[in-house]
């Protein structure tokens, strides 16, 4: 018989690597089976004791979890009757999830599933300008391709055959024309079809050796904008398709810019050219005046980290650059009569600082920065159609409102007042506000109101109600908390009570640790691999999410006070936070564990070398090594911020909060997760640690995701990942034996296989 590491490396493709030592050589029980709405084999992980007997509640499991659907691809017909959306589900047979499309009133109502390919993708619906069909892409015959439907059902007509597939398309202003992009990665061309249910004939648009990047219509409809590399290195193409795809790292790239097509006599025109800027984005203000665009750093290091914003006026073909800084500016737009150009950038231009919005006249004149009373980011969403309001959704604390920012006065008031997240989207055609709203109870869904009526819940209308299985199960209760940290800081957090919790109780618990750390826990629901709280909160766990120092939502101090000082605070914010619940009587000091990833990792990894009051740590994409992840990373930015220079600058401070420098402290069993290709938090720093612990006779296993980046986008390492991590849990609060039986996967995994998979909704 194999041996279970083994099974398992051949049926999921992971690497377990472990100590080989007594602990790790036992096999797990199976855990209790029951069946809620999903069958859920043997993967629940325990019974929740106390479910909420009165309405039967079950208790939440791992497959629960993974299986949850997500809305998405919105799209309101041209008079507001109806929204069009995609439903994405898990196929675990294919080991996939896949998107579906569905059609709901906007009045409210059952939703109607449109299209049934339970293993392949249907996306991007949009409208036609007359209502009476949409487009869409699907993969439903091989090649990504274009498809037109009617609203009223009937079978979904293909209208491409492009061998290597359909991109993304675009209806025309006018109603005329859909334009599409379709080849190969970096060969695209623009193509262009009558937009009628019976069109067939596709026009080819370009023929551009170097491809299409992005591209927009003109608002006259009479012609499409699109960048373009200036060359194409036809020897490099060659040599890659002859299989000699090393990677020089510091290929240069050669930069894209700005040109235009007629769609009646397909003229091109250029618009920018040189090589100090490649064309990132842009965007077409409404009177056709003006295109304002980012130009890109061609340094490949500062490709991500730099830009400029850049103004060309269509009449003269004068650019003008509009900012000089080392900033990425952020999301452009124009006012609805051409006036105003906003942009979004960091306060004064200074990384790190919150995000404001500027305002260039586009008649010339200085740029106007506003919304700088505001303690939080300010950003460009949408506009009134009166020009003097930009909305934008931002996030206070544990919650997300929508926020209006004053174009005259700068003045930004709250429009919401919901616990939970919010976000927006305003289509100017029909004047609806549609909203993507979350809170601890439900998953996001689609609803509907005004700019009006948003300010007020019963005006809301809900239009979508993806997830309805949640009503049969039993979870945690979400409680905001605060306590004071040891500098006297207020500081902010989620804790999420065992199901069945009896005040006076202790329970084990699990401190949960943000990524970012510019980011925060929120009163969202909880349906990822990440966290999955209520599989905790299902078997007597207590969960606790702190938003320490470095996190976002609690203003520009709270957020760089890490800066040069990055460990220290953020870790007494978390220590006095565990201190807090078992003053309170909640949390059994006894039975503690922790876990993060990425900079959570960063933390968890922190605390190993820190403290023995944790039981059992689990830590995914952590660094440990401050130095060597310099060059390994993807980015170099963010370490310079948090570290006050380069390495070579600050040797002494790097090595002085890199938990390796430490790490003969480590005592608490540790679980290492990492992603084999991940860019940000490379394998590297797993293995030093790991290896580190294993030297050191630390208790620790480190598991490899094959092919894997910075998170986990395969739902099969998903699931690894939880029961991995709940089981070392298990095992170290709880004395548990064994840990990780592949056995008890595979078995659960083979009754998913074989249920039939898609989309639902019973809306």
């Amino acid at each position: 018989m194999r041996q279970c590491s083994m099974v398992w490396r051949d049926v999921m493709g992971i690497h377990l690597i472990n100590r080989g030592d007594r602990h790790m050589r036992q096999h797990l029980r199976p855990f209790e089976r029951f069946v809620g709405m999903f069958i859920v084999g043997s993967l629940i992980v325990g019974m929740a004791h106390r479910v909420a007997a009165q309405r039967s509640l079950r208790g939440m499991t791992f497959m629960d979890v993974l299986e949850l659907r997500t809305v998405g691809d919105p799209a309101l017909s041209p008079d507001g009757k109806w929204l069009l959306y995609t439903v994405t589900a898990l196929n675990w047979k294919e080991g996939r999830r896949f998107r579906d499309l569905f059609l709901v009133s906007t009045a409210g109502g059952p939703s109607r599933q449109m299209t049934f390919t339970p293993n392949k993708e249907e996306h991007s619906p949009a409208w036609a300008r007359d209502g009476t069909f949409f487009a869409f892409l699907s993969d439903r015959e091989g090649s990504t391709q274009l498809y037109f439907m009617r609203p009223d059902g009937g079978e979904a007509r293909r209208v491409t055959d492009h061998k290597d597939g359909v991109e993304r398309f675009a209806f025309s202003r006018d109603g005329r024309w859909l334009a599409f992009t379709a080849g190969k990665e970096g060969e695209r061309q623009l193509w262009l079809l009558p937009a009628r249910f019976d069109a067939d004939k596709p026009i080819p648009l370009t023929a551009r050796e170097a491809g299409i990047l992005r591209w927009e219509w003109s608002p006259d409809s009479r012609r499409i904008y699109f960048t373009s590399p200036d060359a194409v290195d036809t020897l490099d193409r060659k040599r890659r398709e002859k299989k000699f795809d090393v990677r020089i790292v510091d290929q240069p790239k050669p930069p894209a810019h700005l040109w235009d097509v007629d769609v009646e006599t397909k003229a091109l025109r250029r618009w920018t050219s040189g090589s100090d800027y490649s064309v990132a984005a842009f965007v077409i203000s409404k009177d056709h005046r003006f295109i304002a665009f980012r130009g890109a750093s061609t340094f490949r290091y500062a490709t991500g980290e730099e830009a400029e914003v850049y103004r060309l006026d269509l009449a003269t073909g004068a650019v003008e650059r509009l900012t000089h800084n080392t900033v990425s500016e952020g999301a452009m737009s124009f006012s609805p009569d051409g006036t105003w150009l906003a942009f979004t950038a960091p306060d004064d231009f200074t990384y790190m600082r919150n995000l404001r919005v500027y305002l260039a006249p586009t008649r010339g004149g200085s740029v106007r920065k506003v919304g700088t009373t505001f303690d939080g980011d300010v950003s460009v969403g949408f506009w009134s159609k009166d020009g003097q309001t930009i909305y934008f959704t931002e996030g206070v604390g544990v919650n997300a409102h929508l926020f209006a920012l004053s174009v005259e006065t700068g003045r930004v008031t709250q429009l919401t007042h919901e616990l939970g997240v919010l976000s927006a989207m305003f289509d100017e055609d029909t004047g609806w506000l549609l909203l993507t709203f979350t809170d601890p109870k439900n998953p996001p869904d689609f609803y509907i109101t005004t700019l009006d009526g948003v300010g007020q819940r019963a005006r809301w209308t809900r239009l979508t109600r993806a997830n309805p299985q949640i009503e049969e199960i039993a979870l945690g209760e979400y409680e905001t908390i605060r306590w004071k940290s040891t500098d006297g800081q207020m500081v902010e957090g989620i804790l999420v009570k065992p199901v069945g919790y009896e005040p006076g109780r202790r329970y084990p618990l699990i401190v949960q640790l943000h990524g970012g750390p510019a980011a925060a826990y929120m009163n969202s629901f909880s349906g990822s691999y990440g966290t999955y709280v209520h599989v905790f909160a299902a078997n007597g766990y207590a969960v606790f999410q702190p938003n320490y120092r470095g996190s976002a939502n609690y203003g520009e101090r709270f957020k760089m006070q890490i800066a040069g000082d990055y460990f220290r605070q953020g870790y007494e914010d978390i220590m006095t936070g565990v201190d807090e619940l078992i003053a309170r009587g909640i949390a059994d000091p006894e039975k503690l564990g922790m876990m993060g990833w990425s900079a959570g990792g960063h933390f968890s990894n922190w605390t190993l070398v820190q403290t023995d009051r944790f039981k059992a740590i689990s830590t995914g994409a952590g660094a440990v090594n401050w130095i060597s992840l310099y060059a390994q990373t993807d980015v170099q930015v963010p370490r310079e911020f948090y570290f006050k220079g380069r390495p070579y600058e600050n040797w002494d401070h790097y090595v002085a909060v890199s938990p390796i420098r430490y790490i003969t402290r480590a005592k608490t069993p540790t679980l290492i997760h990492v992603g084999e290709a991940d860019p940000r938090v490379p394998l590297p720093q797993s293995k030093e640690l790991h290896m580190a612990l294993v030297k050191l006779g630390v208790p620790t296993e480190l598991i490899i995701y094959p092919n894997m980046p910075h998170g986990l986008t395969n739902p099969r390492y998903q699931l690894v990942k939880m029961v991995a991590e709940f089981q070392w849990f298990e095992k170290w609060l709880k004395g548990k034996e064994p840990w990780l039986d592949w056995n008890v996967v595979l078995d659960t995994l083979r009754e998913e296989e074989a249920k039939t998979a898609g989309p639902t909704n019973d809306r």
